[in-house]
């Protein structure tokens, strides 16, 4: 009898430790999830009183041609570094015997309708025809994901699943380290476009984001594959999407937004270079 509780008490801890390991990242349990869900509180609550206090709108400087031609290169050339690492990674994995199929992601139908339907937004609402429409059009579809992804990964970077051996988070750096330069030269693209401009309502539904993160951690921060975390995945990713829109719509002053009326292209911003 004894020995009957005790594999059914391992067959049910095998059971938990699957669930937890349910895609490509380990939940998040127990007091971990807690603290989580503190953090991320605590850092929207951070960011939406930076949108009530800081003189907003601010619109970001132009860089050069030269710092434009870098930008571009530097984009480029994370994506390589990003293509490089994932091949050698997939590599090792296979010499280990850890390769797997990768699970299903339901979001990822929600993410490519976004960007084709932010890019088309953009594009047909711009003031300004041509290549800037073209350039803001596709640096906006480009960097909306990214607003949600830099978050994510800083979040599952530490709970990816397998871990490789011999030295499993020295395997997650060299990933995630061009995965990070990737999604940040992503979002540099945005100072191309002259029409990009950090309002309040940006800082906002970025601060909804990371508030339905929060929900999402104290959940566990499990992978999309149960109806709570597919619904807070893809609420926090269409908020995202939201913000990188907020960034190409007409300012609006605190006096304009009461009679409101927007802020016409040529009204006064805070430039930031």
């Amino acid at each position: 009898m004894t020995s009957y509780l005790t594999q059914a008490g391992i067959a049910a801890a095998d059971q938990q430790a699957a669930m937890s390991r349910d895609g490509t990242w380990i939940s998040y349990g127990g007091t971990a999830r807690i603290a989580l869900a503190i953090i991320l509180l605590a850092a929207a609550g951070g960011v939406a009183y930076a949108g009530f206090r800081l003189p907003l709108p601010i619109r970001l400087a132009r860089p050069s041609r030269k710092a434009r031609t870098i930008q571009v290169v530097a984009w480029l050339f994370a994506i390589v570094a990003l293509l490089v690492s994932l091949a050698a990674e997939v590599e090792h994995v296979r010499q280990e015997h850890l390769l797997h199929a990768v699970p299903a992601n339901p979001i990822a139908p929600v993410t490519f309708i976004c960007v084709g339907a932010l890019f088309f937004i953009i594009i047909v609402t711009s003031p300004q025809g041509g290549w800037t429409a073209l350039v803001s059009a596709v640096a906006g579809a480009l960097a909306a994901p990214m607003i949600f992804e830099l978050p994510f990964d800083l979040i599952v970077m530490a709970r990816t699943y397998p871990p490789i051996p011999p030295d499993p988070a020295l395997y997650r750096v060299l990933f995630f380290a061009p995965l990070f330069l990737v999604e940040l030269t992503t979002l540099s693209l945005l100072r191309l476009s002259p029409l990009v401009r950090l309002s309040r309502t940006a800082f906002l539904l970025f601060a909804l984001m990371l508030a339905v993160f929060a929900a999402w951690g104290l959940s566990g921060f499990g992978y999309p594959s149960a109806p709570v975390p597919i619904a807070l995945n893809v609420v926090s990713k269409l908020l995202a999407f939201a913000v990188a829109l907020s960034l190409f719509l007409p300012a609006r002053s605190r006096d304009q937004a009461a009679a409101g009326t927007a802020e016409p292209l040529d009204a006064p911003s805070v430039p930031v270079g």
